[in-house]
């Protein structure tokens, strides 16, 4: 492994386990798609955001997150290295919250002041993704763009808007509550707008479900009232994470790239009218599942958790074979290349000008292979019959950065370090108040 990764990788490990929160391994959660319970989580929650891997993508899932795509303005490698480290310095500050400074009141405040004179952790987190286009646009950066970052191009049912697609970079901001999240964003909005100008952003939320004693986790419902997500890789199982989402020396990335994954996000608006007055029956076999329970079709009395067989039920009678699970995941030989992570939002933007409700599915995912996960499953999914009620109106492709550990470390530290192998990055501490965990 080259020197760089070494290195980076012993700074990392003792930063690893910062990354969990006591406060999460109480509710029980086991997969990032598990609906939030209520009266488990409090503002005083805090994700680390220290680690090989950044926060926000294995961490359980709160019950708010937007997604936010830039601009960026940074023509060379000094500019970009500058626009790094001030986003690390505004990611700790918010994800560990404090007590705002005393200001000049004839001076613009520090900060927006809507969680009021002390800014709570609330389990915030913020995730930073660089969109194809970065590496399009400058010549020195092209060389080390990763291996299948490409644009999202437009499949059979997508009615793209441009305006709400693709970006330099992508902060996805989660937390407990939606007020901690606009904050983040309106932060970041305001220390940095001479490298950063908003392109778009989504904002969405999931259901919080009542605390029941001994109860399993249920995976949270979509606008559709679908559970989304009860086939999701375990995210608690770190082995089955580094072969699933995980950039790791078997995916011919480059070495800069180490420890961070892909990122899909695509904003799916459901046709909420057309759906509501649909069969019930026949909405159980465009999904495959049960609505209730989530259960399989061929095991309708039994719970989400279960695996469908496939081999028993080989013509469709049970699940049918142009199902949304079916076609997703057919559990063939090869098949398990295509699993990711989803960790989507349930979205709600008010009325259309035609007099339609503005609603539908902020989806993220996560993978080490873009092409053969997303890309994959998404090319088996054109013209089922669920494309009736769904049109996927926006969204981009991304390349997650490595995590970054305390003190000096950056977040994108091992990209800068591949610009310019003669960079000061190690010797420069990021500038900001001293935090320790």
């Amino acid at each position: 492994m080259p020197a760089l990764l070494t290195t980076r990788r012993r700074l990392l490990a003792g930063a690893a386990a910062l990354a969990a929160t006591p406060a999460f391994a109480a509710t029980g959660q086991h997969n990032v798609t598990d609906a939030p319970v209520a009266d488990t989580t409090s503002a005083a929650d805090l994700v680390s955001p220290y680690g090989r891997h950044q926060a926000g993508i294995t961490t359980p899932r709160p019950a708010n997150g937007m997604v936010a795509a830039f601009h960026v303005l940074a023509s060379d490698p000094s500019a970009l290295e500058r626009l790094f480290r001030r986003l690390t310095e505004r990611i700790v500050l918010l994800t560990h919250g404090g007590p705002l400074p005393e200001t000049d009141p004839k001076l613009p405040p520090p900060d927006s002041g809507i969680l009021g004179p002390v800014v709570q952790p609330d389990a915030l987190t913020v995730t930073v993704g660089l969109g194809a286009s970065l590496f399009e646009d400058r010549t020195w950066l092209a060389p080390h763009r990763p291996r299948v970052l490409s644009r999202m191009t437009r499949f059979h049912n997508d009615a793209l808007d441009a305006d709400i697609c693709h970006g330099d970079l992508v902060i996805q901001f989660c937390a407990n509550t939606q007020d901690t999240a606009v904050h983040a964003l309106r932060d970041i909005v305001k220390n940095i707008p001479d490298q950063l100008v908003l392109k778009w952003a989504q904002a969405g939320n999931v259901p919080v479900i009542p605390a029941r004693p001994d109860a399993a986790p249920e995976s949270a419902r979509n606008l559709l009232g679908f559970r989304d997500g009860s086939a999701n890789p375990d995210s608690e199982d770190a082995a089955l994470m580094e072969r699933v989402v995980w950039i790791g020396p078997g995916n011919a990335e480059p070495d800069w790239a180490a420890d961070g994954t892909y990122m899909a996000v695509r904003i799916i608006r459901n046709l909420v009218e057309r759906w509501d007055r649909t069969p019930l029956g026949e909405q159980e076999r465009i999904f495959g599942r049960t609505k209730m329970s989530g259960a399989p079709l061929d095991r309708a009395e039994g719970t989400e958790a279960m695996v469908p067989d496939y081999a028993a039920d080989p013509e469709g009678e049970a699940v049918p074979l142009d199902s949304h699970i079916r076609l997703a995941n057919p559990r063939t030989p090869g098949s398990e290349e295509s699993l990711m992570l989803r960790r989507p939002f349930n979205y709600v933007n008010g009325v259309l000008k035609n007099g339609q409700l503005d609603q539908g599915l902020l989806f993220i995912a996560f993978q080490s292979d873009l092409e053969k996960a997303f890309v994959a499953v998404q090319r088996r999914l054109d013209r089922e019959p669920l494309e009736e009620y769904i049109k996927p109106v926006g969204g981009g492709y991304f390349f997650v950065l490595p995590g970054f550990a305390a003190g000096e470390d950056f977040l994108g530290s091992s990209l800068i370090a591949a610009l310019s192998p003669t960079s000061q990055t190690s010797s420069q501490s990021i500038p900001g108040r001293p935090v320790t965990d």
